[in-house]
């Protein structure tokens, strides 16, 4: 069938792919807050975090918020992420997860362009504020493995 690569060439046609989708993503500049934000919040990070209606966080993560019940063990834990993750890379996977992983089922919280299967309702609109974003960030920071003395 014309158009179509021979399975040998396939694997150089990904690594290409991957090459360019990774430099796209590097382009964007997350080393700062979100444009409108002011320093986040942890205490307000864990509420939305912690808060079924609004981060459905606890939905795929498991945190240190004992008081919630049944949290998820689809992706990593949230303990640590702070060590794991620098603000910036949790700003660029929180608006942006597939910018990191393109097979991600995690949703970008701050991303309204490229998106599939969207409402009407929800077409041009946020998951989560610019300041929501931040909010989680500083509390992800806080997030720390503990160390023995």
């Amino acid at each position: 069938m014309p158009g179509l690569l021979p399975n040998a060439a396939l694997p150089a046609a990904l690594a290409a792919a991957a090459v360019l989708f990774l430099a796209d993503a590097r382009a964007a500049d997350y080393s700062s807050p979100l444009q409108g934000a002011a320093a986040g919040d942890a205490a307000r990070g864990r509420a939305i975090v912690a808060n079924r209606q609004v981060g459905l966080c606890l939905l795929c993560h498991t945190g240190p918020i004992p008081e919630e019940r049944f949290q998820g063990n689809l992706a990593p834990p949230l303990d640590g992420a702070g060590d794991r993750s620098t603000a910036a890379q949790l700003r660029q996977r929180l608006v942006d997860a597939r910018s990191m992983n393109p097979s991600t089922i995690m949703p970008s919280y701050y991303k309204t362009e490229g998106l599939a299967r969207v409402s009407a309702a929800h077409q041009g609109k946020t998951i989560l504020t610019a300041q929501q974003i931040e909010d989680v960030i500083a509390y992800l920071q806080t997030l720390r493995a503990e160390r023995a003395p």
